[in-house]
């Protein structure tokens, strides 16, 4: 790594550092909301032309080993623990996910790449799956930042509303597990929201969001697949180009972390150390992020995210009736 990408990358850390602190603080928020949060205050000012090239790496490669990392907190066993019927509950909200984002995407006239993000982050696990989508799709600093933003607020607004549907319902612990788990993007509101709930429906909540959280794997190979052939079309065709090989990482890293190979303050270590990362790229990419036109496409956003958002949601709790959880 040369002299000129460590510049970037110390001066991307400025932020970060502040923002990790700042998302220890205040857990629901995030360290990576903070995180693009000052580095688009940043952005205003000007900065040395000297530290362009590490700000870029690290929103882009810095990115991309921050997933890896996270691979280290997986365990695949919480895969079985859910059993078949949450995978069905999970089926049914990924697709509904993804068929309304681009259904209204085209109707709000918004970018595919937007229109992805937002669909992923709803079906997913909000900031993380869009951090490992972005690459694939060759996604745009300020893309990301506009659907970071969105899928926040309605993580913020999720951990006081969807307990409070619980109650008033009176769904079961796992009932309401279930549908926190598929149904919040984040996973630090899901925890919230579960726990708040009570003790059995936030443990429950955190399973079932973390094999969802393994859904990055298909989701992300299918639509390196999907541009490859986009490419074909044009004449300029590479599966080895597009396809997300940072993810079969991911994957060995989780494989690792469930045998136990590593002693558990590795793993924790390793994870923390990606989170952090996504912190320092989340900072990068919010240096590299327009306020106007930020704020230009807010509202639309804010509509698709909703919508998609409310779809989820009510999708979710239709199947869990249709199965018997609920």
């Amino acid at each position: 790594m040369n002299i000129r990408l460590l510049k970037g990358i110390g001066f991307t850390l400025i932020f970060a550092i502040p923002a990790w602190f700042l998302g220890n603080q205040f857990p629901i928020i995030g360290g990576p909301v903070f995180g693009i949060l000052l580095g688009i205050i940043a952005a205003s000012f000007k900065r040395p032309e000297s530290v362009e090239p590490g700000i870029k790496f690290t929103g882009k490669k810095i990115l991309q080993w921050s997933i890896i990392l996270l691979g280290f907190e997986m365990n695949l066993y919480n895969v079985f623990a859910v059993g078949a019927q949450s995978l069905s509950v999970m089926i049914f909200t990924l697709l509904t996910a993804f068929i309304t984002a681009y259904i209204f995407g085209k109707l709000l006239n918004l970018d595919g790449n937007t229109t992805t993000l937002i669909g992923v982050g709803t079906a997913i696990c909000g900031g993380s799956a869009i951090a490992a989508t972005a690459p694939v799709i060759g996604a745009k600093e300020k893309e990301v930042a506009f659907s970071i933003s969105t899928i926040f607020l309605f993580n913020i607004l999720a951990v006081f509303i969807f307990p409070f549907f619980g109650h008033l319902f009176n769904f079961t612990d796992a009932g309401f597990g279930m549908w926190a788990g598929t149904a919040i993007n984040d996973t630090s509101s899901v925890v919230a929201a579960g726990y708040s709930y009570s003790q059995a429906a936030g443990d429950y909540a955190t399973i079932v969001k973390l094999t969802r959280a393994l859904m990055i794997v298909p989701i992300t190979i299918i639509l390196a697949i999907f541009i490859s052939r986009k490419n074909a079309k044009s004449g300029n065709f590479s599966i080895a180009r597009v396809f997300p090989w940072f993810i079969l990482w991911f994957v060995v890293a989780s494989i690792v972390n469930t045998t136990g190979f590593l002693p558990g303050e590795v793993s924790k270590f390793l994870g923390n150390t990606g989170k952090f990362f996504i912190i320092l790229a989340m900072s990068a990419i919010g240096l590299n992020t327009n306020i106007r036109q930020l704020l230009g496409n807010g509202i639309r956003l804010i509509i698709l995210g909703l919508i998609c958002w409310i779809a989820v949601a009510i999708v979710s709790l239709i199947v869990q009736y249709s199965i018997g959880l609920i």
